[in-house]
């Protein structure tokens, strides 16, 4: 399919201090899009000046919340050029989020050039100092007109980029976290493993009294018996168990995160022994007791790592390595950042650079 592009004639002014830019909250001046209809397949193809959607009420999205998203970055390289990191990768599981939820598919290689055709039109908002990058938002949403609950005929896939600071405001320091021990994030069977809003909507009341009791995040467990760790509010999460890096095993209660994968390459190709396997709330308790849980840390797109400096289980409160960053979490954090800008070299072929096109 040909992309077609339409330039904005009103651009907006690109934030100048990168310092204020906070998470997801600017845009830039254009988006892509592409709709797909039931015998029709995908069609119009189209790079447009970023604006509002036209919904009918009746669309299934906002009924029956059908839809899937993803979250990845495009960095300022030192070079002058813009770099990604395993987008190929966000596209497969936009895809396997899709058939989870009875949508489309969309090819991996027309995802990437629309993004890479988007991003070289807006080069100029990815900003430039550490830390920060340019947020990518791929979206695909049910349309139509239809109240009937079935998977929907009709699709909206859409790419949008928001020039984007730190996203905890903590940065790299350690975070509490309590563990849920009411609410269930997912269940076998369910859509956890698929990156839905739903997901997300389920967390937010969890979140928010874990917030009111000073906590940044929440730890999930598993939705049957409430006995072995999943995620971390939006991330996956790793410890550091008596030397080795330990993580749960994913199924579908578990969004299997590109960060996730990229630091257990990086660990095994370190020699460090990686255990991904059910965890047990009391094994971190136990090992905790016994010197052996050295550190804890999440996992994710916008965050890269947060380490984590107290677990909260009911009363049971511990204090994991003197609420400090421990020196796996920060090797990691540097490393893979360091790659992602392309800083470092890159034996793994997870990042590419953005064309120049001519329009």
């Amino acid at each position: 399919m040909k992309i077609s592009v339409t330039k904005t004639t009103t651009p907006k002014a690109i934030p100048t201090d990168d310092s204020q830019l906070g998470f997801g909250q600017i845009f830039t001046d254009h988006m892509f899009i592409v709709e797909y209809e039931a015998g029709r397949g995908w069609f119009d193809p189209r790079i447009i000046p970023y604006q509002k959607l036209s919904l009918n009420p009746a669309s299934p999205v906002l009924h029956y919340g059908q839809e899937v998203f993803e979250g990845s970055k495009a960095y300022a390289l030192d070079n002058g050029e813009i770099g990604l990191f395993r987008f190929k990768d966000n596209a497969r599981r936009l895809n396997q989020s899709a058939v989870r939820t009875c949508m489309p598919e969309l090819d991996v290689e027309f995802q990437y050039e629309a993004l890479c055709r988007l991003l070289d039109l807006d080069r100029n908002w990815v900003p430039q100092s550490a830390g920060t990058s340019l947020y990518l938002r791929p979206t695909m949403i049910a349309d139509g007109a239809n109240l009937g609950a079935h998977a929907a005929s009709r699709y909206i896939y859409f790419i949008i980029c928001s020039p984007s600071g730190a996203y905890f405001s903590e940065g790299l320091e350690p975070v509490g976290i309590r563990i849920e021990t009411r609410y269930a994030r997912s269940v076998r069977g369910g859509m956890g493993g698929a990156k839905t809003g739903g997901n997300y909507a389920a967390s937010f009341k969890a979140a928010v009294e874990a917030s009111a009791e000073g906590y940044s995040q929440i730890l999930w467990l598993d939705g049957k018996e409430q006995k072995y760790v999943e995620e971390v509010g939006a991330m996956n999460i790793m410890f550091v168990i008596d030397g080795k890096l330990v993580t749960a095993d994913l199924g579908d209660t578990i969004l299997p995160g590109i960060t996730r994968d990229s630091i257990l390459q990086m660990a095994r190709a370190k020699g460090l022994t990686v255990e991904e396997r059910r965890i047990p709330v009391t094994e971190l308790y136990e090992a905790h007791a016994q010197g052996l849980l050295t550190e804890a840390f999440g996992t994710g797109t916008a965050a890269v790592i947060t380490p984590v400096g107290e677990l909260a289980w009911g009363d049971r409160k511990i204090t994991i390595n003197n609420y400090e960053i421990g020196p796996i979490a920060q090797m990691f954090y540097d490393e893979l950042t360091a790659i992602q800008r392309q800083q470092n070299a890159d034996p793994y072929g997870w990042t590419t650079t953005v064309p120049h096109y001519q329009y």
